[in-house]
């Protein structure tokens, strides 16, 4: 098993007053040499974004994107539709770019605190038809169970939300003590694995609340929880 450490602290990090972004990944002013992807995953940001504020429209091609509201609410807005569309915590979003979109995302609040997660996984196709979904996914049933949140238009079943790439988004809420052991879908994935809060032991290392870790090149690995745990795991292809 290969496994590099990404420690929260080490993100890079920007100040735009009604947002306060934590980049896992080089994004926009933000360049790490040794940052740019994990396989197929381009980019990971940690957004936190003032009552009110937002990003205006602005257009995408060829990416998948993937939201997960962590606190609050957002509204989203894009070319396909022209409907402004609530996303709330315990929901998932997903927008396939392909031939070309524009959209915009604002904090669905005046006052409060918006924090989410924004995903960009490259597709393994170009030029596909956008296209735009969102699902509920309820806290319970990931409760010591991992939750599948997105997988691959490929893959059987309509219960997910669906991408155009061989990846697999989930979530676990882990209790303290409990243990958990992944399995990866593919020897040739790997798993970016980000603890959204918490205390976590993962064979031999162990992250807290933010810290992530990328592990590729085993069949599974496992976690035992140190203190409560809630992990997003990102399986992707391992491409360059």
């Amino acid at each position: 098993m290969k496994a590099k450490i990404y420690e929260a602290n080490q993100r890079g990090h920007a100040d735009y007053g009604w947002l306060q972004a934590n980049y896992s990944f080089s994004f926009a002013n933000y360049r790490d040499a040794n940052k740019v992807q994990f396989g197929a995953l381009r980019v990971l940001n940690d957004d936190f974004i003032k009552g009110g504020g937002g990003f205006s429209e602005h257009p995408h091609h060829n990416m998948e994107i993937i939201s997960i509201p962590l606190q609050g609410g957002l509204r989203h807005r894009d070319s396909m539709s022209n409907t402004w569309l609530p996303l709330l915590a315990g929901e998932v979003q997903v927008m396939s770019a392909g031939t070309g979109v524009r959209h915009s995302e604002r904090n669905n609040s005046a006052t409060e605190m918006l924090n989410l997660f924004q995903i960009w996984i490259i597709p393994d196709k170009n030029g596909v038809t956008p296209a735009y979904d969102q699902k509920t996914f309820l806290a319970k049933d990931r409760k010591d169970t991992l939750q599948l949140l997105v997988d691959s238009y490929k893959d059987a079943g309509e219960e997910v939300l669906k991408i155009h790439q061989d990846a697999r988004i989930s979530r676990i809420d882990l209790s303290s003590e409990n243990t958990f052991t992944y399995t990866l879908k593919s020897p040739h994935h790997g798993v970016y694995m980000m603890l959204i809060s918490g205390k976590v032991l993962c064979d031999g290392f162990t992250l807290e609340t933010r810290d992530a870790a990328g592990i590729w090149q085993t069949d599974s690995f496992s976690l035992k929880a140190e203190e409560n745990a809630d992990i997003l795991f990102i399986e992707v292809p391992m491409i360059y």
